[in-house]
């Protein structure tokens, strides 16, 4: 150490030394106190064994109605020495979108949108619908309904499509999951089609769909009590 050196070598004081090191005396001195943890360990596994899906703010919660409170820095340091956080799910980044302009297609069969939506049978069961529009004159090419609706469903839906009316030039979409998904760009590639995606985020890149969607939300699913998957 610095000052233990400069006393032994040249005889300084213990002022002196530490005055020349710039290092305050009272460190010197300083001594670790032993942390007895105990307490905040017994308390923060009982409560995990009783709630083993609460999150630090949730025990920390519960913790400032002890008597008495456990600080939140100690509670902090335990918790984390324990391995008790919970994994944190992480965002899915998406490639950078370029903003395209929104012109209709010149003629038919030129530009498609898609999107999803989602309502519910007088039951409560939920179930979703797959939109596919016609950019040039609005005309709904498919609706597809069911209570999933992954990627390879919606790469069948759109087979069928194609088959009748032949593959468009371009597909204007969203980002979600079916539509970033490798299969859907793999598809497009051996229809040899563009995806064309908005930023996200931006519903309004997708006017002529979410046009579609407020209608047949209005119009269609808010009009009729669904009495199955069949009747729907």
């Amino acid at each position: 150490m610095v000052v233990q050196s400069l006393m032994t070598e040249h005889g300084m004081s213990e002022r002196r030394a530490c005055s020349a090191s710039g290092i305050a005396r009272s460190t010197l001195r300083y001594r670790p106190v032993p942390r007895d943890d105990s307490g905040v360990i017994a308390f923060i596994q009982g409560h995990m064994a009783l709630n083993p899906r609460h999150g630090f703010d949730l025990v920390y919660d519960s913790a400032r109605h002890q008597k008495p409170p456990w600080g939140k820095t100690v509670l902090r340091r335990v918790y984390c020495q324990r391995r008790l956080n919970l994994p944190r799910r992480g965002k899915k980044r998406l490639p950078a979108r370029i903003k395209q302009p929104l012109h209709a297609a010149g003629q038919p069969n030129q530009g498609w949108s898609c999107d999803f939506m989602a309502d519910a049978l007088w039951s409560g069961r939920r179930f979703r619908t797959f939109n596919v529009i016609d950019e040039f004159n609005r005309e709904a090419l498919r609706i597809e309904i069911d209570t999933s609706l992954p990627a390879a469903r919606v790469i069948r839906a759109l087979n069928e499509l194609v088959e009748v009316r032949g593959a468009p030039l371009s597909i204007r979409l969203d980002n979600g999951p079916e539509f970033i998904s490798k299969v859907l760009d793999a598809w497009a590639y051996e229809q040899q089609l563009m995806l064309r995606f908005i930023e996200p985020g931006k519903p309004q890149q997708n006017a002529y769909i979410e046009s579609f969607n407020g209608k047949f939300r209005d119009e269609c699913l808010n009009e009729h009590w669904f009495l199955s998957m069949r009747h729907a």
